[in-house]
């Protein structure tokens, strides 16, 4: 609000007011010794009030405020006074009269009050302020954030779309006040940032840390990607490292160049970074620690050293200041019994005091995550209090909390347990209750979209989803994306909502931005389902990402590829957009930049991809390039049976003739693994292999043939070879058997392979049916040797 004042070329002063029938109220005013005597007066004079006396009027309010102690204050019994809402009623009408002055001090004095942000007065204020400040929109929009309704920020974005082809495109400050105000609505609104990311990138050269900084963390805060931001911005941070010889500096660089640093950056930052460290404030402190644990850190020496700053300042840090130490701390793998000790003490001093739900919630999942955790009665009783005000995310958090706790205390079990597990029925409770009342997708999705954990996906999961259907109506191209996102999480198949948002994209593909289509399209992959309109909806979506291949994000392209291909859907301009050397060189170098866990997981994506194009659209003719790297991960990451398999492999042994008529653990053509393997001719006897022996945990078996050939080439005449499956609770969607995509892929790939699948799932195995042996033995002779289920 100050930087709005700043715009004017007048001073900020008290009205000037007309000499008559306005002065006479003012001083009237200038006389009232409480709220009540100034409502009195707006309620006699209301007929006759101009703009200024009605700014005058919540000047004085506001002055009435200022002027208690924060025990005294009544903002809410002024806000619902019915005067207050008539003095509302009466400045909507007069906004346009209003000088600049009176304009922006109403619209603050609107925000003390906790004004809502969709009230006629908040929206006629803005309206006004738009109209009077279009080059300086973007600071409008910065200020007054906190009071943008849902509504209201849709009319900011279009306004802003249509000023920002008269916006010089070296006006870098307008760019990044706009994403600052996407970033403080929460809003990842692709047109907006792609015209502000165009602006940076052609200003790079004079971009200064502080920029690049401000600008790579509000992208990370609004999950917007930009491998070529990053590309130019790791230039010229890396061009400024000799110039940062400051503390405050060299934090910053730290933390801008740190994560995205090759090995010797990171080791020169280290060692500098050790030699400042007793300089350090404590938000410099808790900017590096966070840093390091973004940067996979394990320099141990530096940690420790970190570490001691970190605790010379703790009675500096807020509550989620702590709650971040903690995090980066325990993923640090740092041990200090000291030093928890004294956060465990600041945390509960914090927890007897706090009254806010989101902080009390931001304590007790702090508490929860310190070495040796215990649930003491102070705990559960500030957790118990605060139930009712909380939504689904802080329900959620402390759901987590006291199952992490009820696991550490099973070894001391007492009467403690018995009332967590009370306070967990309390929570179920609260949490149902809250679904129920829901009436508005958007503060449900603001509610559930960070929400993830056992308590909600065993206790909420159905409730939250049959909300979800009642409120699809309003599901459109705003909302689309994150409900799919939502949706893809849970792992639970409603038909009724994939085939709405089916229908939403359909219908108002032209206002979806090609960023959102990968998470629009995960979750019918995820969980195997195609829309009653597939070929079209897959059609518009494809068709709405054509003249986006060349820009769109690498990691974005791939894991959209395999979404589509687990669907048996391969677009060819897509598949051939990745597969070739200059992409693959793109994503080679935006893979240096990713945490460890991101890079493993774009790889096997990136293979997966690879094997499917091969075996399903062998047309294409692109080919096969990942046995180096299948062969790295199977020879790191060799699994032992577990005991259901083991019971499964015997039995097969009896079925079949012995040991040499099943192989376990066996590597198929192109990599996949199958739990079994067997061969049977053409009258179904098994066929023996010769002499092996299956040593449980070894490297499994490798067919030794070329990755082209099909392995029913060298059978018999007649003969088939069956690869048997066990398939556990993570092939099926969690409500209903329905196989999950990647299962479902596979079983179509190992077919093309040349195999016979069998698939056995685990809720006919472990079914009463199948209780004993002779009824398993039963069940796999007649899926082997019969007709097959």
């Amino acid at each position: 609000m100050h930087r709005l004042r700043a715009l004017f070329p007048f001073s900020w002063r008290i009205f000037q007011f007309r000499p008559s029938n306005c002065e006479t109220f003012i001083n009237q005013m200038n006389k009232c010794t409480d709220e009540e005597q100034v409502f009195d007066l707006i309620e006699r004079n209301k007929a006759t009030l101009s703009e200024k006396q009605v700014g005058y009027a919540f000047n004085i309010l506001w002055q009435f405020q200022k002027q208690k102690t924060s025990l005294l204050k009544n903002v809410e019994y002024v806000k619902d006074h019915p005067q207050f809402l008539s003095l509302c009623n009466l400045t909507r009408n007069k906004v346009g009269l209003m000088n600049d002055d009176t304009l922006v001090n109403v619209l603050y004095i609107t925000q003390q009050f906790a004004v809502e942000a969709h009230d006629p007065l908040v929206e006629a204020l803005i309206t006004e302020a738009w109209r009077r400040l279009e080059r300086s929109l973007s600071v409008l929009m910065v200020n007054t954030s906190s009071l943008i309704s849902q509504h209201f920020r849709e009319r900011l974005m279009n306004k802003t779309e249509l000023l920002f082809d008269t916006i010089d495109s070296s006006q870098v400050n307008i760019s990044r006040r706009i994403v600052q105000f996407l970033h403080n609505v929460k809003y990842t609104y692709y047109p907006l940032l792609e015209r502000c990311n165009k602006i940076f990138l052609s200003n790079m050269n004079h971009l200064d840390l502080d920029s690049i900084s401000k600008i790579l963390g509000l992208y990370q805060g609004l999950q917007f990607h930009s491998f070529e931001f990053v590309i130019k911005a790791k230039k010229r941070l890396i061009e400024m490292i000799p110039l940062c010889d400051h503390p405050a500096s060299f934090v910053k660089l730290f933390v801008a160049l740190g994560p995205i640093a090759g090995p010797e950056e990171k080791k020169q930052f280290y060692s500098t970074i050790l030699l400042m460290s007793e300089e350090l404030t404590s938000q410099q402190a808790l900017a590096v620690v966070e840093a390091m644990e973004e940067m996979e850190s394990r320099n141990s020496r530096l940690i420790k050293k970190i570490a001691s700053v970190l605790h010379k300042h703790l009675d500096d840090y807020k509550p989620i200041e702590l709650l971040k130490i903690i995090r980066a701390l325990i993923f640090l793998h740092f041990q200090s019994k000291e030093l928890f000790v004294k956060l465990r003490k600041l945390l509960l001093g914090y927890l007897k005091i706090s009254v806010m739900p989101r902080e009390i919630s931001i304590l007790v999942c702090a508490v929860s995550m310190l070495p040796s955790p215990h649930l003491d009665e102070a705990v559960m009783s500030r957790i118990e209090a605060v139930l009712p005000q909380c939504d689904l995310n802080d329900l959620n958090i402390f759901a987590t909390c006291v199952l992490r706790w009820i696991q550490c205390d099973h070894m001391n079990l007492d009467s403690i347990t018995g009332k967590q597990l009370k306070l967990l029925q309390k929570l179920d409770h609260y949490g149902r209750q809250r679904l129920q009342k829901s009436n508005n997708l958007d503060r449900l999705w603001e509610e559930i979209k960070s929400v993830k954990g056992d308590w909600f996906a065993e206790s909420l999961l159905e409730e939250t989803v049959a909300t979800l259907q009642h409120l699809m109506d309003e599901i459109n191209y705003t909302n689309v994306a994150g409900i799919a996102s939502f949706i893809s999480r849970t792992n639970y198949l409603s038909t009724l909502l994939l085939d709405r948002i089916a229908s939403v994209v359909i219908q108002q593909i032209e206002k979806i931005h090609p960023f959102s289509i990968s998470a629009i399209i995960h979750p019918f992959s995820t969980l195997n389902y195609d829309p009653p309109q597939r070929n079209e909806f897959f059609g518009i979506c494809i068709q709405h990402l054509n003249s986006y291949l060349s820009i769109l994000d690498p990691l974005m392209l791939v894991f959209l590829s395999f979404s589509l291909a687990t669907l048996e859907y391969f677009p060819e301009d897509l598949l051939k957009a990745i597969f070739n050397i200059k992409f693959l060189s793109k994503l080679d170098s935006q893979l240096e930049l990713l945490p460890s866990s991101l890079n493993l997981k774009v790889q096997f994506h990136l293979m997966e991809l690879n094997r499917a194009v091969c075996l399903e659209c062998p047309e294409f003719q692109i080919p096969w390039f990942h046995d180096r790297y299948c062969q790295q991960q199977f020879n790191k990451d060799i699994g032992s049976m577990n005991g259901a398999h083991q019971q499964v492999y015997k039995m097969l042994t009896e079925l079949l003739g012995g040991i040499n008529c099943v192989k376990a653990s066996v590597l198929t053509p192109y990599y996949h693994m199958i739990d079994f393997e067997f061969v049977l001719d053409k009258r179904r006897k098994p066929l023996p292999y010769g002499n092996h022996s299956i040593i449980f945990g070894q490297l499994p078996e490798m067919h030794q043939k070329s990755n082209t050939q099909k392995v029913g080439s060298g059978l018999p005449p007649g003969a088939e070879r069956i690869a048997l499956e066990f398939l556990d609770s993570r092939a099926f969607c969690k409500n209903i058997p329905h196989l999950k995509g990647k299962t479902a892929m596979k079983k179509r790939q190992l077919e093309i392979l040349g195999y016979q699948v069998i698939q056995i799932p685990h809720f006919e195995w472990n079914s009463m049916a199948l209780s004993t042996k002779d009824a398993q033995m039963d069940y796999l002779r007649e899926y082997i040797f019969g007709e097959g289920k």
